[in-house]
């Protein structure tokens, strides 16, 4: 007989910190019920599923939801006790010992079963399991870093908290069963229908707001992008180099990446494919990684081989809210005139990857075939941040917060270029009339990148080398050793000016 709390009886509410063990009892074992507790606690802690300092039901917590004598209880927890598994902390509570027995480990190799192989996983044949890549994130590590020109990450002092906490504080009031039912998954419309109004005047895309789909920031607009037109075998023209994220994806859905070299004005279009059906990712208004803005004959180009050749375009906008030279130029989406461009912004830029919102807008014959797979994807982002920006948007802050950001930004990247012709003399810069980041090309005679992104490290300054900012190269003949990226909008201008210093003085030395 199983002896648990959902089979033999209502489980009361457990008032420690830490949810019901998942523990059952079988009274045909042989060992005691003690012993079983024991055994699978025990268990738990050294698998990982109870960490150091994890709270504990109490005895009579436990007794009660296992349906046993709480003695019974009390003896099992004296014996982890004993054994340096658990420890009880007066009037507080039980919680696991953070350091466990220097023995805990010993037997376990033993006692584990051997894990059942994977389906897919490399035979002794030799046969070989392709993996999937995917791009890299900031690590927790390079907090410690007297200044860090990490790309792509918005300044967290920047953000508007006091207007957000007043949204979410608005809404959570009126919520009513909001919180509590599901929604449409392809957004909430109020917020569809304030980024529509936005994105007319603020990028040249005309649109409705049931073309647009909101996502969780632009990787998750890959996915949803990739699954509906990507099928294995089919091409994808990406740009080289480009943004590992978005390469990725569609190399895990089974197309075969063609790159595209870039140059001063962007894709080279005379090189894309000649052959129906292809998918092309480019980030037109500040290349990722290098940075340019394609230029406006090429954007006719890139559509009219689009038209032609009966393909899509994935035209990832990521941070074009922030432009410092000039007007910016026309989305590639705001020049569509046959439906072939899929537009994908992120709100990760301008206010932070941390909300999770992003949105794609698509052609109007595939707005169903996005709304029906989005469905497959998920049942819709989280109404409480989707409704407050929605709110902060239709306030006019959104747009107040772009144009104060927008200054603060220009300051410094000019603090940045600065400090580069201060250290260094005059410097090849790309992408500086746009975005958060922009790309060094190191002189000849200098390390390569990855060997300056070494020496700055040493040296308390983050500074990224194509691969570690997340750009995928094709070969080795772009010049991409010597390029070196530098996101600027994460630190003052003492900051900036600091880190160059220490950068300059690590590579003298």
């Amino acid at each position: 007989m199983t002896s648990t709390a959902s089979i033999v009886r209502p489980t009361p509410v457990v008032r420690s910190g830490h949810a019901q063990l998942s523990i059952i009892l079988k009274e045909s074992e042989k060992s005691t019920l003690q012993t079983q507790i024991f055994d699978q606690i025990r268990t738990m802690i050294l698998n990982g599923q109870l960490r150091g300092d994890d709270p504990l039901p109490t005895t009579r917590e436990l007794s009660a939801q296992l349906g046993v004598s709480r003695n019974t209880a009390v003896l099992a927890y004296e014996r982890l006790i004993a054994e340096g598994y658990i420890r009880t902390k007066p009037y507080v509570g039980t919680f696991v010992s953070p350091d466990l027995p220097d023995t805990a480990f010993l037997s376990t190799a033993a006692e584990r079963p051997a894990a059942a192989p994977l389906a897919n996983q490399p035979s002794p044949e030799g046969e070989t399991l392709k993996s999937l890549r995917t791009h890299r994130l900031a690590t927790m590590d390079r907090r410690r870093l007297a200044a860090d020109f990490w790309v792509g990450r918005p300044d967290w002092r920047s953000f508007p908290l006091k207007a957000w906490s007043h949204h979410i504080k608005a809404r959570l009031k009126s919520a009513g069963t909001r919180l509590t039912s599901y929604n449409d998954p392809a957004g909430l419309l109020e917020l569809r229908q304030a980024l529509a109004k936005h994105l007319a005047p603020a990028r040249g895309v005309v649109c409705d707001a049931e073309q647009i789909i909101i996502v969780g920031g632009c990787q998750d607009g890959f996915n949803l992008v990739g699954r509906l037109l990507v099928s294995p075998g089919s091409t994808a023209v990406v740009e080289s180099p480009c943004y590992q994220g978005a390469a990725f994806v569609l190399e895990s859905l089974g197309a075969k990446l063609h790159p595209v070299p870039i140059d001063r004005d962007g894709l080279d279009v005379t090189k894309l494919p000649h052959e129906k059906g292809a998918v092309a990712y480019v980030t037109p208004s500040h290349q990722y990684p290098i940075g340019v803005t394609m230029s406006l004959q090429r954007r006719i180009e890139l559509l009219s081989w689009a038209t032609q050749y009966d393909a899509y375009i994935m035209e990832d906008d990521y941070d074009s809210d922030f432009r410092f030279v000039g007007s910016p130029l026309t989305a590639l989406k705001g020049l569509d005139r046959n439906e072939r461009v899929i537009y994908l912004g992120t709100f990760s830029k301008c206010m932070g990857p941390g909300l999770r919102l992003g949105y794609v807008v698509a052609p109007p014959r595939l707005v169903e075939s996005f709304r029906r797979m989005k469905m497959l994807m998920n049942n819709g982002q989280s109404w409480l941040e989707q409704a407050a920006m929605a709110d902060f948007m239709a306030s006019g802050e959104f747009g107040r917060h772009l144009r104060r950001i927008r200054q603060l930004y220009r300051e410094r990247r000019d603090a940045l270029l600065g400090a580069l012709h201060k250290h260094f003399g005059e410097c090849e810069i790309y992408g500086e009339q746009a975005g958060m980041h922009l790309v060094w090309k190191l002189p000849e005679g200098f390390p390569t990148a990855a060997e300056v992104e070494a020496k700055g490290l040493a040296a308390g300054v983050g500074v990224c080398s194509l691969a570690t900012g997340s750009a995928l190269r094709f070969g080795t003949n772009d010049d991409g050793d010597r390029l070196l990226m530098l996101g600027f909008v994460a630190l003052t201008e003492k900051e900036i000016e600091d880190g160059i210093a220490r950068l300059a003085g690590a590579l003298k030395g």
